[in-house]
């Protein structure tokens, strides 16, 4: 009987050290997983992690034969832990929304006002180009003006007509009122112009000259009665028998016979600064009566 005892206590022994090395085991395991567990829960919620419930009675942690308020009591907590972890969840997404849709809007705002600060330096290059056209215009109008100013008294022919009269006559004829017409027709609404009328007559001395100033004189009242034209313009020369204007020696030598009087339209560049000067403001009106 007692070496029956002594043989059974070695094994006894020796199947108990596998099942105490095994639970060891799984405490250990449980207590590793037991802290990660309550790192993560302690981050999340930022409240002490849900300690484990200690041994109580015969069977340990778990009774098979345990009531419903036990039950209860051991889930309570993990049920409240899992409420406020829900909680916890939807306000992250909540303030995760919030935060898109605050990202969104401050990147619409930024588009917007990218947007209205390309409008604004198309307009002001627009307006930069707008007003170097004008700067050139005027420079290009200052120019022609100091052009015609230096210019102002040189008078350039652009027109001439002759009327011959009959020996001691002063009175116009009807192809002379026709030419005088023509040439009068020709300046009505100019500027920077003058009539020349120079007149011959045939004779000698004194006589020659008041002929000559009669038949002028008889040109110019024509052009001031019939056609209005200022008589600050028009320009008489009473030339008595002077020489023929000619290119060779004979014609200069040459006396006329009767009468005569040649009328010369002297011009200068003013006209062309009243064409010059219209033009540049017909441009910026239609350049401002373009749809923006």
């Amino acid at each position: 009987m007692n070496s029956r005892m002594l043989l059974t206590l070695p094994l006894a022994a020796v199947l108990a050290f596998p099942a105490f090395a095994q639970t060891s085991s799984t405490q250990g395991q449980d207590q590793t997983t037991s802290q990660a567990s309550t790192q993560s829960t302690e981050a999340a919620s930022g409240k002490q992690p849900l300690q484990p419930p200690s041994r109580e009675g015969f069977w340990g942690r778990v009774n098979p034969f345990a009531r419903k308020s036990y039950v209860k009591r051991q889930t309570d907590p993990i049920r409240d832990r899992v409420n406020e972890l829900d909680d916890l969840t939807a306000a992250n997404g909540k303030a995760i929304k919030d935060t898109d849709a605050r990202a969104q809007a401050g990147i619409k705002l930024a588009s917007d006002k990218a947007n209205e600060a390309d409008q604004h330096a198309i307009d002001a290059g627009n307006k930069a180009t707008m007003a170097q056209q004008s700067a050139q215009q005027a420079s290009t109008r200052i120019q022609t003006v100091e052009t015609v100013v230096g210019n102002i008294d040189q008078y350039k022919t652009s027109n001439q007509t002759e009327i011959r009269f009959r020996p001691g006559q002063s009175v116009l004829s009807k192809n002379a009122k026709d030419a005088l017409d023509e040439m009068a027709n020709a300046v009505k609404g100019q500027r920077g112009y003058i009539i020349e009328v120079q007149g011959f007559s045939s004779g000698k001395g004194q006589v020659a000259i008041s002929n000559s100033q009669k038949m002028a004189e008889s040109v110019v009242r024509y052009l001031v009665l019939n056609h209005e034209i200022p008589v600050y313009r028009i320009y008489l020369v009473g030339m008595g028998n002077a020489p023929v204007s000619g290119t060779d020696e004979d014609a200069k030598t040459k006396r006329i016979s009767g009468g005569r009087v040649e009328i010369s339209l002297l011009k200068n560049d003013l006209e062309q600064l009243s064409s010059n000067s219209s033009a540049p403001t017909t441009t910026s009106m239609d350049q401002q009566q373009q749809p923006k």
